[in-house]
């Protein structure tokens, strides 16, 4: 079997200019953990993940507060961290997306499909044909080809 057996080929992508905050309503709306960065011609440009989303948000400094009885006393400006994480969401994708994206053609054998992913630990795979996006396979389509070869 070849990696245009078990991509999914309705892959859902970003272009560089997504702000951060609908990548990652479009991630938790589809239940998908990276999505593609595309150009307008559909070849990738990168990938963003939970993981690159995640690094940046970590960056931020939560406001040290107390509570009293039944009333929260911030120690610190909350203002501040609220405009951070406005900041932030309102940013752009190109700017937390990983660059490198490890791609593969759409007549991979799978079992190199795997292996790449394991070498390269990578939960997701973009096929391209001629540079341009036509699937992507995650590890769980790895998992459905390992059941059904073994079933």
């Amino acid at each position: 079997m070849l990696a245009r057996d078990i991509m999914t080929r309705e892959v859902i992508t970003v272009k560089p200019d997504t702000t951060i905050e609908e990548a990652a309503k479009i991630m938790v709306d589809n239940k998908i953990s990276g999505i593609p960065v595309v150009d307008d011609e559909g070849r990738i440009l990168g990938i963003v993940t939970e993981k690159d989303l995640m690094v940046k948000a970590s960056e931020f400094k939560v406001p040290f507060y107390i509570t009293l009885f039944d009333s929260i006393i911030f120690l610190e400006n909350p203002i501040k961290f609220n405009n951070h994480i406005r900041k932030y969401f309102a940013s752009q994708v190109k700017e937390v997306m990983t660059a490198r994206v490890i791609t593969v053609d759409e007549n991979t054998p799978v079992p190199e499909v795997a292996r790449i992913m394991q070498n390269e630990k990578v939960n997701r795979v973009p096929v391209v044909k001629d540079g341009v996006i036509t699937g992507i396979i995650t590890r769980n389509d790895i998992l459905k080809f390992l059941v059904r070869k073994d079933g």
